[in-house]
């Protein structure tokens, strides 16, 4: 059965075909990746967006569920997951999906939920689903976090020789393995991505972000394919007066929704331009991938 009662629709395609043949493509059509770089992995990201390019409400709606509302969108992201050797997740995104859960909440997994599509991860042999939460400051307690748990998922933490300190101060699980990429505050992106290929393995990278992550990711040219959701809503920029704000937010003076990207930008000359690989339709969701030009 189709995920949310729409079978997806294909405008146009000039994608890889896929590695195999397995039903559950049958829902959206190829998805092939090409080989990866020797240095690193072929790292791709996933976002749902307003059609005003905003990436959430923030309040007590910061994540992209929110936007997206769309049993399509969820269920290419678990596609995409089956896919990728690893996923990264930025700190702030895990703290903010825990937040959005409810305080009692220990916060998500991001494991695949969908049997056909755990089933394709074993066809494509990409092993044990990992997850790598990269954080410069490690201000984290991993105990307070269902991702570390272990059952589910194998999660890392990917910080600086700071952060590890830290972390071994409070008394991390000898079961979460920590990856020092960077000294201080920052966590070096193209070192990271190395070691990931170097240490783990990993020669296909999904990068979940959030915009942070994302942005640092793609001004260190890491990024080399996007997968963007287009929801039908439109939200816009400045959060209005009426929104009740959540207590992070209460001393921001200007309160500015984030886009896909939140990080520094690029000039004219810097900035990336990218080829325009396939889009499909879902109701009236617009489901788009882009490669990086190189």
């Amino acid at each position: 059965m189709e995920p949310g009662g729409h079978k997806f629709e294909v405008l146009f395609d000039y994608g890889e075909k896929n590695a195999l043949a397995d039903p559950a493509y049958d829902i959206y059509g190829p998805v092939g990746f090409p080989d990866p770089p020797q240095e690193r992995p072929w790292t791709y990201a996933n976002f749902v967006q307003s059609i005003d390019g905003i990436a959430s409400f923030g309040g007590k709606h910061p994540s992209g569920s929110a936007i997206a509302q769309s049993a399509e969108d969820s269920w290419l992201m678990d596609l995409l997951r089956a896919h990728a050797d690893a996923q990264m997740i930025g700190l702030n995104t895990l703290l903010e999906d825990k937040r959005s859960e409810g305080a009692a909440s220990r916060g998500p997994v991001y494991a695949i939920g969908r049997p056909e599509l755990l089933e394709l991860r074993k066809r494509l042999v990409r092993g044990r689903e990992k997850s790598i939460v990269v954080t410069g400051n490690a201000e984290l307690h991993v105990r307070d976090f269902a991702l570390f748990d272990g059952d589910r998922v194998d999660a890392f933490i990917m910080t600086t020789k700071t952060g590890a300190e830290k972390l071994h101060m409070k008394n991390t699980p000898a079961h979460v393995r920590v990856l020092i990429a960077g000294e201080d505050r920052w966590v070096d992106l193209k070192r990271a991505v190395a070691l990931l290929h170097q240490e783990l393995g990993v020669r296909y990278l999904l990068c979940e972000g959030g915009p942070t992550l994302y942005g640092y990711m793609d001004r260190a040219g890491l990024i080399d394919e996007k997968f963007v959701t287009v929801s039908p809503v439109e939200i816009g920029e400045m959060v209005p007066p009426e929104q009740q704000p959540v207590a992070l937010e209460k001393h921001e003076k200007v309160r500015l929704r984030p886009t896909t990207f939140n990080a520094p930008g690029f000039t004219i000359e810097t900035a990336p331009w990218w080829r325009w690989m396939s889009c499909r339709k879902a109701g009236d969701h617009q489901f788009s991938r882009y490669r990086r030009k190189r």
